[in-house]
C-alpha cells in the first residue's frame, strides 16, 4: 500500500478545513486537481471517490489521504459526511514500495498509508472541530499549523498501536481486550459490571479486579469513561440536545448524565459544547 512520509519536526503549513455534508443522496464528489495532500475522515455514509487512477471506497471509521496534484473525482453517488483538512509539508515522500506504519520510525517523523481505520473515530474529530473552531476564532496561522500537525501525529498513533499490537499476549490480556470491544460497541447502552461478567461468564470481583491490573482503571470507570469519549462526539459533530444524548448514552434521566460528565471531562456538556461551537460546515 502506498504511504507517505511526512516531516513533523516542524508543523505543517495548513491550507483550509473543514466538515462536508452530501447535500443529497445524488451527490458526486467534483472532479478537481489540488496543489496540496487533503485528509479525509469520514463521519457517515460511504465516500466514492477516485485520485488518479485508483478508486477509493472509504466509509464511516475510515480515512483516506490524497497527494497533492492528482486528479481528483467522484465515481459513483455518495450519501454521506466527512471532516476534511488540506495541508502542505516540505519534504513530504511518497513511499510506493509496501510499506507499513512501524514503531522505529526515525523522531520528527510520520508514515501514513494512504486509507485506514481509525482506532477512535471520536478523538479524530473532536480535536478536528477544536481546529475549526480556532480557524473561525482567531485565524492564527502558527497556531492552526500546529494543532494541524498534532492531529497528523494522533492519526500517526492510532494507526500504529492498531497495526502494531502488544506481543506476547496472554489469556488473560485477550479477554481484557475482549473486553474493550464489547464496552466499545455497548457504550450506546446501559453496561453494568455484572452484566459483562455474565456475558463473559466470570464472575465479577475476578473480572474487576483483572481488568484494573492490566489498565489501571477500574472497569466501572473505564465503562463512564467510553461513554463521555461517545458523548463528546455527539455533542461536537451532531445538534441533538443535551437530554438526545443523554438518551443515547442509555441514560434515563438527564442529569445523571450530566453530572457524570461535568466529573470525567471538567465541563458541562453545555459547556463544553460552546467551547468549540465554531464548526466550518461547507456542502459543495
Amino acid at each position: 500500500m502506498i504511504a507517505y512520509k511526512l516531516a513533523v519536526d516542524k508543523p505543517v503549513d495548513l491550507e483550509i478545513t473543514g466538515k462536508f455534508v452530501a447535500p443529497s443522496p445524488n451527490w458526486v464528489h467534483l472532479n478537481r486537481v489540488l496543489c496540496d495532500y487533503e485528509l479525509i475522515v469520514m463521519t457517515s455514509g460511504t465516500l466514492y471517490i477516485a485520485s488518479s487512477e485508483q478508486r477509493f471506497s472509504v466509509s464511516k471509521g475510515e480515512y483516506l489521504l490524497l497527494p497533492p496534484l492528482a486528479k481528483q473525482y467522484g465515481y459513483k453517488a455518495s450519501e454521506c459526511s466527512f471532516y476534511w483538512l488540506h495541508f502542505s509539508s516540505e519534504n513530504a515522500i511518497e513511499l510506493t514500495e509496501p510499506a507499513s506504519v512501524s514503531p522505529s520510525v526515525r523522531a520528527g517523523e510520520v508514515i501514513l498509508p494512504q486509507s485506514g481505520t481509525l482506532g477512535s473515530l471520536e478523538k479524530i474529530i473532536v480535536m478536528m472541530k477544536q481546529l475549526q473552531d480556532s480557524v473561525r476564532c482567531y485565524n492564527d496561522k502558527t497556531l492552526n499549523n500546529y494543532m494541524s500537525t498534532v492531529i497528523l501525529c494522533e492519526l500517526y498513533n492510532q494507526v500504529l498501536f492498531s497495526s502494531h499490537p502488544p506481543a506476547g499476549k496472554s489469556k488473560q490480556e485477550q479477554l481484557y481486550n475482549d473486553i474493550v470491544d464489547y464496552i466499545k460497541w455497548s457504550r450506546s447502552k446501559h453496561i453494568k459490571v455484572s452484566q459483562i461478567a455474565d456475558y463473559f461468564g466470570y464472575n465479577e470481583k475476578y473480572l474487576s479486579h483483572l481488568f484494573s491490573t492490566i489498565s489501571g482503571t477500574s472497569l466501572k470507570q473505564y465503562i463512564l469513561q467510553q461513554k463521555m469519549e461517545l458523548a463528546k462526539f455527539l455533542l461536537t459533530d451532531t445538534n441533538q440536545n443535551i437530554n438526545e444524548v443523554s438518551l443515547q448514552l442509555g441514560y434515563s434521566d438527564c442529569h445523571n448524565f450530566m453530572k457524570s460528565f461535568k466529573k470525567i471531562v471538567g465541563l458541562t456538556p453545555t459547556d463544553f459544547r460552546n467551547a468549540y461551537a465554531k464548526r466550518l460546515l461547507f456542502y459543495e
